[in-house]
């Protein structure tokens, strides 16, 4: 069993910045891969981002890269989520989500690939 804790979410003006982080418990975290998925009012859960266990690959949805960065810490069991020139359209709920490692790229992409879930953190962009 892992649990998984989502923090600093909040609100924010188009352009600026926010720095997620998502803290596991045990002693395996870096057996996981680890990725960031949102869901926006009335829209599917999309994927963000994946990072690999050992930090080595990351991956990202067309729609953040070259705006959100994934990375990790299996020292402090954290993964982050660093979003920068955020827009209204990045407005969801944050999750991140534990994955089996060394894997495809479309495997990441599939959030049914994923274990365990946090509760969420809410991102509101403003225009």
């Amino acid at each position: 069993q892992v649990q998984l804790v989502e923090t600093g979410g909040g609100l924010v003006q188009a352009g600026g910045s926010l720095r997620l982080s998502c803290a596991a418990s045990g002693r395996t975290f870096s057996y996981y891969a680890m990725g960031w998925f949102r869901q926006a009012p009335g829209k599917e859960r999309e994927f963000v981002a994946a990072i690999s266990g050992s930090g080595g690959s990351t991956y990202y949805a067309n729609s953040v890269k070259g705006r959100f960065t994934i990375s990790r810490d299996n020292a402090k069991n954290t993964v982050y989520l660093q979003m920068n020139s955020l827009k209204p359209e990045d407005t969801a709920v944050y999750y991140c989500a534990t994955a089996l490692t060394d894997h495809s790229a479309s495997y990441y992409y599939d959030s049914s690939n994923y274990r365990y879930w946090g509760q969420g953190t809410q991102v509101t962009v403003s225009s």
